[in-house]
């Protein structure tokens, strides 16, 4: 497939680096521009280009910026056919994000939100798993304990596209259902993070508060940013499973 990624950060390079590596020509792009990212580009096997050549001549268009800046891509957007699969990878954290009323107080599951400020629908994919989580490699680890990602979204083609690429990226594939039960896997829910294989990850999803989601997600963050000493990745999966057990 031809592929563009916005976003050249821990999730998009990784996965600009996994998708190249199955045989999809992928285009990178940051906000900075394509001179700021091109050796990590050519290092992956992509191309670095601007955000505009990103979204053109594509099957598929991976969102991997933080939440807050969705509204740059209104514009961007707006010309891409309907038949191109936009994945949405990012979260929505308020201390970072700022304060979405919708969100925060109406309780819109944020990619439904996002969907309607770009004006097109979104499947949300690969937003639950941690940055070093996704650069490992499990495709030879047998199904009943490889990690599984949950996958959201109203178009029944575009999420098979969504599912397929996950598998690429080395990680079972799970049907979330529609875009409004994606706070299913937002932060602060216990698909989110926790590394569970498909049957464990197929009761998180059932689960879920949503009531409880918010205040867990802002908890974890409170005690990941007041650590005083690095924390591991083992310790923030731990602390994850804890809270939203």
């Amino acid at each position: 497939m031809n592929i563009g990624i916005i976003g050249a950060g821990n999730i998009g390079a990784t996965l600009a680096r996994k998708l190249t590596a199955c045989g999809h020509i992928v285009k990178l792009a940051n906000s900075r521009g394509p001179e700021t990212i091109y050796n990590v580009a050519r290092e992956i096997g992509a191309t670095a280009v601007t955000r505009e050549e990103a979204v053109r001549n594509v099957d598929v268009i991976i969102l991997s910026i933080p939440f807050g800046k969705y509204v740059e891509l209104t514009e961007l957007l707006a010309g891409v056919p309907n038949y191109v699969t936009v994945i949405d990878t990012s979260n929505y954290y308020p201390a970072r994000d700022g304060y979405i009323p919708a969100i925060v107080d109406e309780g819109k599951p944020e990619s439904v939100w996002a969907s309607e400020l770009i004006g097109r629908p979104l499947i949300k994919a690969w937003n639950a798993v941690l940055a070093a989580t996704l650069a490992g490699d499990y495709r030879e680890i047998p199904s009943s304990g490889r990690i599984a990602i949950p996958i959201a979204g109203d178009n029944d083609n575009a999420k098979s596209v969504a599912m397929e690429l996950v598998r690429d990226t080395g990680f079972d594939a799970i049907d979330a259902g529609t875009l409004e039960n994606s706070w299913r896997q937002q932060p602060g829910t216990p698909a989110y993070c926790t590394e569970l294989n498909v049957q464990q990850l197929k009761t998180a999803l059932v689960i879920a508060d949503k009531s409880r989601s918010p205040r867990n997600r802002d908890s974890l963050m409170d005690e990941f940013m007041s650590s005083s000493e690095p924390l591991t990745h083992e310790h923030i999966i731990a602390r994850n499973r804890a809270v939203t057990a």
